[in-house]
């Protein structure tokens, strides 16, 4: 089962004309993924600053298929399609009311923000993405 949550299109993240600006999908996606780990009790601020880990993203391919406008609400959910020794395979499916309008495909590594390489999964992040992992989603959407 994804992970799944709901946010608004706000007025500053549109375009005069009420069209969503694309760069705001991806500060969305940031909050989105962070909500994914703090459902499972992992909190982006205890990674970075306590255990002094950090989530780049290494690839990202997004697929726009209507604009969202403001006032809609965006529904996000998140799959888990693999847990690598130290990457993360995401493939987020974006809808409004019921009707996908962008995709993405997204390979996050687990860094260390000491020296900048990458870092094991910690047992307890690796358990909370296990529940959202949805294998079968590896083939690429057409």
């Amino acid at each position: 089962m994804p992970f799944k949550i709901s946010k608004p299109m706000r007025f500053g993240d549109c375009d005069l004309t009420g069209i969503a600006y694309h760069p705001a999908y991806l500060s969305m996606l940031v909050d989105v993924n962070e909500a994914m780990f703090a459902s499972f009790g992992v909190t982006w601020k205890e990674l970075m600053y306590d255990r002094k880990l950090g989530l780049p993203s290494l690839k990202m391919n997004i697929l726009f298929k209507k604009p969202a406008v403001y006032g809609d609400t965006l529904d996000f959910n998140v799959h888990v399609r693999r847990i690598g020794k130290s990457s993360l395979d995401l493939y987020t499916v974006v809808e409004v009311d019921g009707e996908v309008i962008w995709t993405i495909e997204q390979l996050i590594v687990m860094t260390s923000t000491v020296d900048h390489k990458s870092h094991p999964w910690p047992e307890d992040c690796r358990l909370g993405l296990t529940t959202y992992l949805h294998p079968e989603l590896l083939t690429d959407e057409a």
